[in-house]
């Protein structure tokens, strides 16, 4: 790609990076653009030293593609973090942080730069709800909606809050960590026990009758699922199943707090045909007290890539009520309704977008 640098020197970049268990995707981005090409380290290093220089050489290849015209830092990585500080915690993945790594003083002491940290659910729902999957709502419906929670299904399961167009991170640094929920069907064990790679291979080994390590990777369990590959079919069905409604569990959890729009990335969405209707489904279910049916939500879930669905969504149902004293009226629709989607941008590019406005946000 051609750059026309003259431009640049008068337009802020931003450094952006996705730091995967197996990949780092390094990008530049410019008013919510990338430009030029992704550069990709491998993930596994040996010791933290090998890690932290790949992380340099990463930010400046990007950086002399822009022109190093670069005015921030901005990336997702894992946690436990003080991510306002930008120190990393003990890391599952990343063994050898330990005892905290203050990352952000290392990186702007080496760019000279403004330097910010976040999670990825985080920086990937504000992605989605600044450049993504709601302003496609909004582009459709009469109603606008500024809140979106943001799930993602991978090798864990992560999430994050945007209130209002702004990200929620919390006092800790710790808003939207939906994987702490407890799991429905083992309230000993937390969501992500089922709604991960993981999982989902746990629950077609358990339903198969063979061992964890027998089980396909999630990409053949959907194909399997689907008729697409030969395999035990019922078994790999009862697994989306049995994760459909433990993610719609989590969900719902969630919602009740945010009253928002749902948008959901990560490696598994993928499968969503096979989990999105039912996930929703049972959004829309009831509890039973003193044997009377009251709905597990207060807002009613429709699932945005179903037509008809959809179609009711943006279906508004306004009547005119009378205010009492007076001649006047006042419209009013008396439906509350969210929309569960999958990602519009898809899961990195969102983690981009978002790290590129949070740091726009923050200059």
């Amino acid at each position: 790609m051609q750059l026309n640098l003259e431009f640049m020197k008068n337009t802020p970049v931003i450094l952006v990076l996705d730091a995967g268990g197996t990949n780092l995707v390094f990008t530049a981005v410019q008013q919510g653009d990338i430009i030029g090409k992704p550069y990709v380290l491998s993930a596994e290093s040996e010791t933290l030293e090998i890690f932290l220089q790949k992380l340099i050489k990463g930010f400046e290849a990007v950086n002399s593609q822009s022109g190093n015209n670069a005015k921030a830092i901005s990336f997702a990585f894992p946690g436990p973090a003080d991510y306002k500080s930008g120190i990393i915690g003990d890391l599952e993945n990343l063994p050898y942080f330990r005892g905290g790594v203050p990352l952000k003083k290392m990186l702007e002491n080496h760019f000279k730069i403004p330097v910010f940290i976040n999670n990825d659910g985080d920086l990937f729902t504000l992605g989605e709800a600044l450049g993504g999957i709601l302003p496609e709502i909004n582009s459709f419906s009469e109603k606008q909606y500024k809140n979106l929670l943001g799930v993602t299904l991978g090798t864990g399961f992560g999430g994050g809050i945007v209130i209002d167009g702004k990200l929620l991170t919390g006092d800790n640094s710790a808003s939207g960590e939906i994987n702490r929920l407890s799991n429905i069907l083992n309230r000993n064990q937390s969501v992500e026990e089922v709604l991960s790679r993981r999982g989902i291979k746990r629950l077609f080994a358990e339903n198969a009758g063979i061992s964890f390590e027998q089980a396909p990777e999630p990409f053949d369990l959907y194909n399997i699922a689907t008729g697409i590959q030969p395999g035990n079919k019922q078994a790999a069905i009862t697994a989306w199943d049995v994760f459909s409604e433990v993610l719609a569990d989590a969900i719902a959890n969630a919602v009740t707090l945010t009253d928002s729009n749902v948008v959901i990335g990560g490696g598994l969405s993928g499968a969503y045909p096979l989990f999105l209707q039912k996930t929703v489904n049972l959004l829309n279910g009831s509890f039973t007290t003193d044997d009377k049916q009251t709905s597990r939500m207060e807002v009613f879930a429709y699932n945005w890539h179903n037509p008809d669905c959809r179609n009711d969504f943006l279906k508004t149902n306004y009547s005119e009520i009378k205010v009492p004293f007076s001649n006047e009226t006042i419209r009013w629709d008396n439906e509350k309704k969210i929309t569960v989607a999958i990602s519009k941008l898809g899961t990195s590019e969102a983690v981009a977008l978002g790290a590129y406005h949070f740091a726009m946000e923050n200059l």
